[in-house]
């Protein structure tokens, strides 16, 4: 009778290396009117903010309505470490998703680590020739996600559900009509220790960040 080979006796396991993947998706998002939305201010005086702001941005729809606007939160979140890199743009045209890409692999360079692949949805933004052409100039191969499978994008998708709970839908509204910005350090910062880093911050598992070892 043929006995298993003891796992002491076994070839010797080698650790794997880290991955080079990272997932870029985009989130839509409701401005948030000078002062605060209904969902901290409450109903009356939401209204009476989002009435102010549409004056000062001069901005009605066809019922002359107050409007806002939205804006797209684009964010990219590296597969190994959960480290998050996130811009707020004005669309979500392929345009501004090769912006992001670019900043994204520049900013996450800087720390050590190296894009190889980029996993997205099936959207027009990430389909184009233009976005081709730059994953091509920049060294990535693209890769894209089952259609109807958010599933296969999960991380950034539980992370954009953290960036709406801790920031965009939270206390302390962030998000002013009219007035883009970054939230690349608010987006790091607003990741809870998965349990794939032991409780740790994401950022932890990165093991090469320059001026890391002194």
């Amino acid at each position: 009778m043929h006995r298993p080979r003891h796992r002491r006796n076994g070839p010797p396991l080698r650790a794997r290396p880290p991955r080079r993947v990272a997932a870029h998706r985009r989130q839509k998002l409701g401005n948030i009117p000078d002062g605060g939305g209904w969902r901290y201010v409450g109903r009356i005086q939401g209204e009476r903010n989002r009435e102010a702001t549409a004056r000062r941005i001069g901005a009605r729809n066809s019922r002359y309505e107050p409007r806002v606007g939205t804006a797209f939160v684009h964010t990219v979140v590296h597969d190994r470490s959960r480290l998050a890199y996130a811009e707020i743009c004005d669309d979500e045209k392929a345009a501004a998703a090769i912006a992001v890409l670019r900043n994204a692999v520049a900013w996450f360079a800087t720390r050590g680590v190296t894009t190889e692949r980029v996993l997205t949805d099936n959207g027009s933004a990430y389909k184009s020739h233009a976005r081709r052409d730059a994953c091509t100039e920049l060294g990535i191969q693209p890769k894209k996600t089952r259609p109807y499978r958010p599933q296969t994008n999960g991380k950034v998708e539980r992370f954009h559900r953290t960036l709406a709970d801790s920031w965009a839908l939270g206390p302390f509204p962030q998000l002013a009509a009219g007035t883009p910005q970054s939230v690349t350090g608010l987006a790091a910062s607003l990741q809870s220790p998965p349990a794939q880093t032991g409780g740790k911050p994401p950022i932890t598992r990165l093991t090469n960040i320059p001026e890391q070892y002194t």
